[in-house]
């Protein structure tokens, strides 16, 4: 039997080393632990991504010419030709230098803001800086105008879409806070502009701020944030080493706060995402520049989508 004493320092030894194993302090309380904010941020991600305007419900996208082009269901008389279940004729879209202007057919029963459409009306785009997008609705569906380059296209959302439907999940790493990178934000003078290309092979020219220099066991690496029009966080577009395996080939976004006085930014990879070209081909997803391609794995973050468009 072991003396008093040596008992005594044995249990205190045992003490320090379990001490010594927390990996975080206790959650204040009334505020969430780290796992817990990453799941409600899946949870709410989900959530937009399965919403009636959400991604999973795009069912189209058609590229517009110069002039008129007559829009509905029926193949031969539209130029535009939309899904079986929508009306036969909708209208006729005219695009003139880069403006839409639609005139309905009253039979369409179109409908704007929840407002009857009775007449032509002009469409603001995606990009259009006075204001967020026209949206024309009909049954289950509605359309917008999207500007890409100095090319125009309608982009239609159906909420009965079949990968809506039949949704099948989300899928991720499991949370791990060394993919919390507290990141030095180093700032381009003036901004730079950055050549940034799409899943269409169509390339424009988007502002970086600066370069987030971070490490990752022991190597420096840096990476180009986007600062998009209206927005204040920065977004990034990255590829990892997983990609092809466990992730989405193309790339993931993420986005970051900016950075305070002290020029830190958080780069949290466990909140990183697939873009909507996972999940449809009717989308236009940019691609990472060369800088943002890592070459080693990052484990956090969504996975590839189990019913994914490839």
């Amino acid at each position: 039997m072991l003396p008093h004493a040596m008992k005594r320092l044995l249990a205190v030894a045992l003490l320090v080393t379990a001490s010594c194993r927390q990996s975080e302090p206790p959650a204040v309380k009334g505020q969430l632990s780290y796992d817990d904010e990453i799941h409600k941020w899946q949870k709410t991600r989900s959530e937009r991504l399965q919403s009636e305007d959400g991604w999973l419900s795009l069912a189209g996208l058609y590229w517009l010419n110069e002039g008129a082009s007559r829009l509905g269901s029926e193949k031969v008389a539209n130029d535009v030709v939309f899904p079986a279940k929508a009306p036969a004729s909708i209208g006729t879209l005219t695009l003139t230098n880069g403006k839409a202007m639609l005139t309905p057919n009253p039979a369409a029963q179109l409908t704007i803001d929840n407002k009857p459409m009775t007449g032509a009306t002009e469409l603001r785009n995606d990009l259009d800086p006075s204001g967020p997008p026209t949206v024309v609705r009909f049954g289950t569906m509605n359309f917008q105008v999207i500007k890409r380059n100095e090319k125009f296209a309608i982009r239609l959302k159906d909420k009965e879409n079949d990968a809506r439907t039949h949704f099948k999940g989300l899928e991720y790493f499991p949370v791990d806070p060394k993919w919390r990178i507290e990141a030095q934000f180093r700032p381009y003078n003036p901004a730079k502009k950055i050549p940034i290309t799409n899943v269409l092979g169509m390339t424009a020219d988007e502002t970086s701020p600066g370069a987030i220099v971070f490490t990752v066991d022991g190597k420096e690496y840096s990476i180009d944030p986007i600062l998009e029009q209206g927005e204040s966080d920065y977004f990034i577009i990255f590829r990892d080493a997983t990609a092809g395996k466990e992730t989405y080939p193309a790339a993931r976004y993420m986005y970051a706060a900016p950075p305070g006085k002290d020029g830190k930014v958080v780069l949290d990879f466990n909140k990183a995402y697939n873009p909507p070209c996972a999940f449809t081909p009717y989308a236009t997803c940019p691609l990472p520049p060369m800088q943002n391609k890592l070459p080693f794995r990052i484990e956090a973050g969504e996975k590839k989508y189990a019913g994914g468009h490839a």
